[in-house]
């Protein structure tokens, strides 16, 4: 993803660089493809840079945003990893003074594609302004989100909690199904099932007004996936939530509220 949006900003005439220590043969290959400058350390590359983009795993985001603070930089320091709108802040406190910190959360291709990528950012309208300018006429969009640092993260999490975990329960469900000799014909009924789960939440009401029933089901379920020796917890969760919801039997209730009961974990 880092080749990606550095090559979109090197063709819009920028100079990009990158540190190569401790990296593999694989993103070396890809930076060069995307022709980005090689630098030894990080020191190097932070020097005379007007911004710099903090891509990497979200286990490394906050060390790798204390050493770019060690290094006094007063440039504007764009955060673009999935971590929580708090360690986004936090990270901001501990900033030098004179550095400029944008929230950010990158949605789109892989390295290897050429699909257009989009970047939410949150922070100050200047700093902004000028992460737009790097990429204007690519296939990088630039997209704001507010002044309020955490919302560009907060989305994206909000997006890979479901794609993540979606993930997880395709292949739980086909590994039922291949204990049982049904794979194929599970494939065949996900044919008819609706691809907007995520984009049309209105569809939640109905699903609240008969969490009631739904419940019980995932406790079968969760004792068929503990006879075939896979993984029950998320079936168990599910149950779990459905069961906050089952004062709405019989309601019509609003997303409003079916979404406010999740958060306060009651019936009333």
């Amino acid at each position: 993803m880092g080749a990606t949006i550095g090559a979109a900003a090197v063709r819009n005439g920028h100079r990009v660089r990158w540190v190569t220590t401790g990296r593999s043969t694989q993103t070396r290959v890809r930076a060069e493809a995307a022709g980005l400058e090689p630098c030894d350390t990080l020191a190097e590359a932070l020097a005379d840079s007007d911004i710099t983009l903090s891509i990497c795993p979200a286990h490394g985001a906050e060390d790798t945003a204390m050493s770019v603070a060690e290094q006094r930089y007063e440039g504007i320091f764009v955060e673009s990893n999935p971590i929580t709108p708090d360690l986004v802040r936090r990270i901001s406190n501990r900033m030098p003074a004179r550095c400029s910190v944008l929230d950010g959360s990158i949605f789109g291709p892989s390295a290897d594609s050429s699909r257009s990528a989009r970047i939410y950012l949150a922070g100050d309208s200047g700093a902004m302004a000028l992460m737009d300018s790097l990429f204007t006429g690519t296939e990088v969009d630039v997209r704001t989100v507010g002044s309020d640092l955490g919302t560009a993260s907060a989305l994206k999490l909000a997006f890979t909690s479901y794609q993540r975990s979606a993930r997880v329960l395709a292949a739980i469900s086909h590994a039922l199904a291949a204990r049982h000799g049904v794979s194929d014909l599970l494939a065949e009924e996900a044919q008819v099932m609706p691809s907007d789960v995520l984009s049309a939440p209105e569809y939640l009401p109905s699903v609240a007004a008969r969490a009631w029933r739904w419940a019980h089901e995932m406790d079968q379920i969760a004792e068929a996936l503990r006879s075939a020796g896979l993984p029950d917890g998320l079936a168990e969760l599910t149950g779990e939530i459905f069961h906050y919801w089952e004062t709405e039997r019989g309601q019509n209730p609003s997303v409003e509220r079916v979404l406010a009961l999740l958060a306060r974990n009651e019936g009333g």
